[in-house]
C-alpha cells in the first residue's frame, strides 16, 4: 500500500479513486491526440503517403484506447459503488435481445 503525506497507508479504494483519475486525465490527453490535424498530403514528399496512413492509425488507436479506458473506468466505479452489471450490452438489437 501506498502512504498518505501523513504516514498512513492508502486504502485500495483510495489508490483506485487515483487510478480512476490518472485514467480520465489520460482519455483527456487521448481526445488531444485524436482532434489533431492530420498532416496534409504532398504531391512532391515520397513519405507523405506513408506519414498520412501513421497519422490515420494513431488517432483510431487514441480514440479506441480512450474508449477501452472509458469502459474500464464506468465498471471500477461501479464496482466501488457496489453496483452490479447484471448483463454486459451485447451489439444485438433490440428485437434479437428480446426474443431470448
Amino acid at each position: 500500500m501506498e502512504q498518505h503525506n501523513n504516514g498512513t497507508m492508502k486504502s485500495s479504494k483510495d489508490l483506485k479513486i487515483e487510478i480512476i483519475s490518472a485514467g480520465r486525465e489520460a482519455v483527456a490527453q487521448l481526445i488531444k491526440v485524436a482532434k489533431e490535424d492530420i498532416i496534409k498530403y504532398d504531391k512532391d514528399d515520397e513519405l507523405a503517403a506513408d506519414r498520412l496512413k501513421n497519422a490515420a492509425a494513431t488517432k483510431k488507436l487514441a480514440i479506441f484506447d480512450a474508449f477501452e479506458i472509458l469502459t474500464r473506468i464506468e465498471l471500477e466505479k461501479d464496482l466501488l459503488n457496489g453496483v452490479e452489471k447484471v448483463e454486459e450490452k451485447s451489439r444485438q438489437g433490440f428485437a434479437e435481445r428480446r426474443s431470448k
